[in-house]
């Protein structure tokens, strides 16, 4: 029997539900997912789950709701700089403004999620690869990933990009390829450190917007 989940202060009973869903999916996979799976992994009595989602299809809705929530407080698009403003993870030394703000920003960001949080990368693509057999799975899924594609949009466009939403795309492909390559891929022994994110990010935005001036 799995280990059950530890229920912080203040938990809902829905997020210790959907919590528990994540880590099995991270620990057995899709197959691993059932109600009662998930009652044991949360220290809840049987029948807990399927009274608060009594479809398989309505568990996963309320996952893949949970994970966006846990992706945004890691991720934090929301206090990602734009041009001119200060990046949410200070690091002493660093440029707090215009470009190198954004550049410094974004690395953290990524950094976090990888080196903090990798199991929810794992089930972010269980997820998605569910959602490619499941129509009414792919539209919940592609909702909720627009808070994260929203945003970048709106950072582009504040760089001074000609094509924001083309760009926007080619910073999440840039980003979802590194974040499954250290997560699951072929360097997932080695991922990169905040200064060597910075410079892919330097690299990839100057080749959209120009060199950056100093």
């Amino acid at each position: 029997m799995a280990t059950s989940t530890t229920r912080a202060p203040g938990t809902s009973r829905a997020d210790l539900i959907t919590d528990a869903a994540l880590a099995l999916l991270a620990e057995r996979g899709m197959r691993g997912l059932t109600h009662r799976a998930v009652d044991d992994r949360a220290g809840l009595p049987q029948g807990s789950t399927s009274n608060y989602a009594r479809t398989r299809q309505a568990l996963l809705e309320a996952t893949v709701r949970r994970l966006a929530e846990r992706e945004a407080h890691v991720l934090a698009p929301g206090e990602l700089p734009a041009p001119g403003g200060e990046p949410a993870d200070g690091v002493p030394g660093e440029a707090t403004e215009g470009p190198d703000a954004l550049v410094a920003g974004l690395a953290l960001a990524l950094h976090r999620y990888l080196t903090r949080h990798p199991e929810l990368l794992i089930c972010r693509y269980e997820l998605a690869l569910e959602a490619t057999r499941r129509p009414e799975l792919r539209e919940f899924f592609d909702a909720t990933g627009r808070q994260f594609r929203e945003p970048l949009v709106a950072l582009m466009t504040a760089a001074g990009s000609a094509e924001p939403e083309r760009h926007a795309l080619s910073l999440v492909a840039w980003c979802e390829g590194l974040m499954f390559s250290c997560a699951v891929g072929s360097y997932h022994r080695s991922v990169p450190t905040p200064a060597e994110l910075r410079t892919g990010f330097t690299e990839l935005l100057s080749g959209m917007l120009g060199p950056r001036r100093r």
